[in-house]
């Protein structure tokens, strides 16, 4: 009966471990990734999650559309594939 007890209080702490260093940390970078992705606006210098930087010149719900390149080309991009952002922070260039 006792190893019994044992076994099972040490898989509950394994478990505890796994939350607390790999589980809880994944879940709160992901929360902070969604506000920054929602929190998108004109004006702000982003790169892509696959290296593109560039400004963005009009936000919808779920696109943006960002200029990029000396000749200011235009695409758009799902906000999901925003990587980093740095929010501007004067409206006058």
């Amino acid at each position: 009966m006792t190893g019994t007890y044992g076994s099972l209080i040490y898989l509950v702490g394994l478990f505890a471990i796994f939350y607390f260093l790999l589980l809880r940390p994944q879940q709160k970078k992901n929360k902070q990734l969604k506000e920054l992705r929602a929190s998108l606006t004109v004006g702000d210098q982003i790169t892509t999650i696959g290296g593109l930087v560039g400004k963005i010149i009009k936000v919808n719900e779920d696109d943006i559309t960002v200029e990029t390149g000396a000749d200011k080309l235009r695409m758009t991009f799902k906000k999901w594939a925003v990587g980093t952002v740095e929010h501007s922070t004067e409206d006058a260039e």
